[in-house]
């Protein structure tokens, strides 16, 4: 496997190690007369830091030739290593509003997303002897995130990635306030997690965020999928040139899977029940926590669609059940 790969002369991929199934984040350098701009910079680990370590040395890259840092979203396996950047380089870490109020619940003072999310899963059925685990497990990315950027917040609009102006286009969905960045000129897209090769992005629903993720990425999708891309440059596999009828498969995909969990409700399930039903029973705390909320997304668009709906809205745990047509 490349590390580095330089896909053109301003823009170079760096694959930055993850301690999770998806192995690694795709980085990326963009070179520009003002010096680098790095765009999401991966999960703080050791190894990650002695990548990028090693990386900027080959190429003669000191810490005071990077002039920014952009997140395309907060997830930690992309916001992590900002903090870690910032602190050698002085450089701005640009991230949207949004992003910056979800890392706020998520990491700062008291972790308050925590509770929310631990109190949302018992409601949907995560049986209680689970939820230990799960609050550990968020608590621990708070180190791989640390230290903390001083954010400045990037909003939609024109942005300068080395020495291309690009604009940053908003697309909810994996993460509320993700943000790419297309360069209609050249027909180049970095799509963060939006659009990915091969893998479904997750869709999660998280308190106190986005009421209807689901309805909003598959929306999102649609709108962008009209985009001309000559070239896309993912968060996780390869580059490819295939952007717009991925983000078209990726609509159809979610519609078979909302089709799959209306099917299941024949008779009352909870969250977790259907969770369980979809995805399997072998997964780790890490999956589970990002496939619950998956379900979660889902079953609040076919209620929304009226295609479900709760069995006792006034219950401690919520079941849903399909509507008879």
């Amino acid at each position: 496997m490349n590390i580095v790969t330089e896909h053109t002369d301003e823009i170079t991929q760096v694959k930055v190690p993850l301690p999770f199934p998806l192995r690694w984040v795709n980085a990326y350098l963009v070179r520009g007369s003002n010096g680098y701009t790095v765009i999401d910079p991966g999960l703080r680990t050791p190894d990650a830091e002695e990548l990028w370590q090693q990386v900027l040395q080959e190429r003669g890259i000191g810490f005071e030739h990077v002039e920014q840092i952009v997140l395309t979203h907060h997830h930690p396996d992309h916001y992590g290593m900002a903090g870690w950047f910032q602190e050698r380089t002085g450089a701005p870490v640009l991230l949207s509003e949004t992003g910056l109020a979800q890392v706020q619940l998520l990491w700062g003072p008291e972790q308050p997303m925590s509770e929310l999310l631990l109190t949302l899963f018992a409601r949907h059925g995560f049986p209680e002897a689970g939820l230990i685990e799960m609050t550990k497990h968020m608590v621990s990315f708070v180190s791989l995130v640390s230290p903390q950027p001083l954010v400045t917040v990037l909003p939609e609009g024109p942005v300068r990635l080395g020495d291309r102006v690009y604009e940053a286009i908003e697309t909810p969905g994996h993460a509320a306030g993700h943000l790419i960045f297309y360069d209609a000129a050249a027909e180049v897209i970095f799509c963060g997690d939006h659009v990915l090769p091969q893998i479904s992005p997750n869709v999660s629903f998280l308190p106190q965020v986005e009421e209807n993720p689901l309805g909003a990425y598959l929306s999102s999708l649609q709108e962008i999928s009209r985009l001309p891309v000559k070239m896309a440059y993912p968060g996780h596999r390869e580059p490819w040139s295939g952007f717009g009828a991925r983000a078209e498969e990726l609509v159809r995909h979610h519609h078979e899977r909302l089709a799959l969990m209306e099917g299941q409700l024949s008779a009352p399930l909870s969250a977790y029940e259907v969770c369980r039903a979809t995805f399997g029973d072998r997964l780790s705390i890490h999956q589970m926590r990002f496939a619950l909320s998956e379900t979660i997304a889902h079953l609040i668009l076919l209620e929304t669609e009226g295609r479900i709906q709760q069995v006792d809205p006034a219950a401690e745990l919520i079941q849903y059940i399909a509507i008879s047509k």
